[in-house]
């Protein structure tokens, strides 16, 4: 049975003397109109074993990091999160996912950009922690020393972690995760101390539906790509029409599926108005497919 790490926590804002000595400052963390230094993910394989990892979900929100003053982006751009959300955050640095509930990161999107946003626009906003940057020990340890910090009704929550037993068992939740308007999950080395970069310390995993659509013009390639096909235009069964600019090898952007040809593409999910997320392409479909 899977192990849930999220036991209610304690101690809203009193942090150990261990969490407090592990954790940066802000002065530290902070990096002005620079990217701060995160742990980035790679896609993990098809059928990844579990075992000696933690998994939660992976939120479709917008990452953030709290350096203990403000919250920034990925890109390091600073976060018009209001005076009285950041009051409730704790002196320590955090990393997670700004967050609505699932299905709507657009809307997550669309806030993190307006400077006029007010209390009440935010006030549905949960901060979902999964690091404690600069922390000491594995990352099972951070995990277990964010809990004792955070407060079970906060504007920031540590997002759950289990440990799972077999594929078999990380499959099913991923297809709960999914079936209930989930995004995927992320997979955590239990025993990684903490570091930045891309890592193979941290897995997402995200299922690739695919769909089918008609090519109906072809993108001249530019930069590396030039007298080469740099992307598809394609119009779906519903009638929209993008582009599909990767998955595409070299041979196939030389030679590239003929005007009315049908071609699959695998996807990262679906915007408010049906277009596919991250569309690559997968193969060309023949008569019988």
């Amino acid at each position: 049975m899977p192990v849930d790490l999220s036991a209610a926590p304690v101690a809203a804002h009193a942090p150990s003397a261990a969490l407090a000595a592990s954790a940066v400052t802000a002065a530290q963390v902070a990096q002005p109109q620079a990217p701060p230094a995160l742990l980035l993910a790679r896609d993990a394989p098809a059928r990844p074993d579990p075992t000696g990892w933690l998994v939660s979900e992976k939120y479709d929100g917008v990452r953030a990091l709290w350096d203990g003053t403000r919250l920034r982006s990925r890109s390091g751009r600073q976060l018009p999160a209001p005076p009285g959300f950041l009051a409730r955050l704790p002196a320590q640095a955090l990393d997670g996912e700004l967050w609505l509930g699932r299905g709507r990161f657009q809307a997550m999107s669309a806030l993190v950009h307006r400077a006029d946003a007010s209390e009440a626009d935010w006030a549905p906003v949960r901060f979902m922690v999964f690091e404690l940057p600069g922390g000491g020990g594995s990352f099972a340890e951070r995990v277990a020393q964010l809990q004792r910090l955070a407060a079970a009704d906060g504007v920031w929550q540590v997002a759950p972690q289990r440990r799972l037993p077999d594929a078999q068992a990380l499959a099913a939740w991923l297809q709960e995760v999914v079936a209930g308007g989930g995004e995927g999950l992320m997979l955590h080395r239990a025993d990684s101390p903490w570091h930045t970069g891309r890592s193979d310390a941290l897995l997402k995993l995200k299922p690739q539906p695919d769909d089918e659509a008609v090519v109906i013009g072809l993108v001249p390639g530019r930069g590396r790509l030039s007298g080469l096909v740099g992307a598809l235009t394609v119009r779906d069964a519903q009638g929209r029409v993008f582009r599909i600019g990767s998955g595409l090898s070299d041979a196939q952007r030389r030679q590239p599926p003929p005007l009315g040809s049908r071609v699959a593409f695998h996807h990262r999910g679906r915007t408010s108005t049906g277009l596919p997320r991250h569309a690559s392409f997968w193969r060309l479909l023949g008569a019988g497919d």
